[in-house]
């Protein structure tokens, strides 16, 4: 069987239907088996990440963005492999227990893992707690590219629609304007200051803002 595309000064340029069909199929499949490959791997996405539990082979690079004095500014210090090795299995303990963590992060188009964006229950005792956490750490490189709102917006959806959530809160230090901007962006508002008590042996760090916004002041964002 053949396709009569177009015909001109009396030739004509013919294509095999069977053949852009089988193409068409191939193309299908393809489509498909991403999707599901998608939709197996990440828990959900946003327009440009894929948000998905942590796995023992994140190590070495979650390593190494926690081991960046740069990105650990606003921390106490910078992680050993060790640490970050616990702190992966705490969050993956998290999710087990709520369904939910700081999620890894990764670029959909390349895969790469930048750090991550999620929520975490928190009880530590302050004014503002017990209450579900928003936050985000990501490398470098990630830096500048509007990730972390992006990742932010869809996270606070997560929480919200698929958890039921009635309020979520963010928090950081006196000093962390980047972080305290994208909070402010997401469509938080600040509620107050406070001594962080898992701080209060590093008075550098020990004061802190606390951001929060309910399920009614929140609005479904565009990615």
């Amino acid at each position: 069987m053949a396709l009569i595309l177009w015909r001109n000064g009396g030739g004509c340029l013919f294509l095999e239907l069977d053949l852009v069909l089988a193409e068409l199929d191939e193309l299908l499949v393809a489509i498909i088996k991403h999707s599901l490959t998608l939709e197996k791997k990440y828990i959900f996405s946003s327009d440009r990440l894929g948000f998905r539990n942590w796995e023992k082979e994140d190590l070495s690079e979650f390593a190494k963005i926690n081991a960046d004095l740069e990105v650990m500014e606003h921390f106490p210090k910078a992680l050993s492999l060790e640490e970050s090795a616990e702190f992966i299995d705490r969050l993956q303990h998290h999710y087990a227990k709520r369904g939910f963590n700081y999620f890894a992060a990764e670029i959909l188009e390349t895969e790469e893992l930048i750090g991550f964006i999620g929520l975490a229950y928190q009880e530590y005792e302050s004014e503002f707690t017990p209450a579900v956490d928003i936050g985000w750490r990501l490398k470098r490189s990630a830096w500048g590219k509007g990730f972390a709102t992006e990742g932010a917006k869809r996270c606070l959806q997560f929480g919200f629609e698929e958890l039921g959530l009635e309020s979520i809160i963010s928090t950081c230090t006196q000093k962390n304007l980047k972080s305290e901007k994208v909070m402010e962006k997401i469509g938080m508002m600040k509620k107050g200051e406070f001594n962080h008590p898992k701080l209060k042996a590093y008075p550098e760090y020990e004061k802190c803002l606390c951001y929060s916004i309910s399920k009614s002041e929140w609005r479904i964002p565009s990615f």
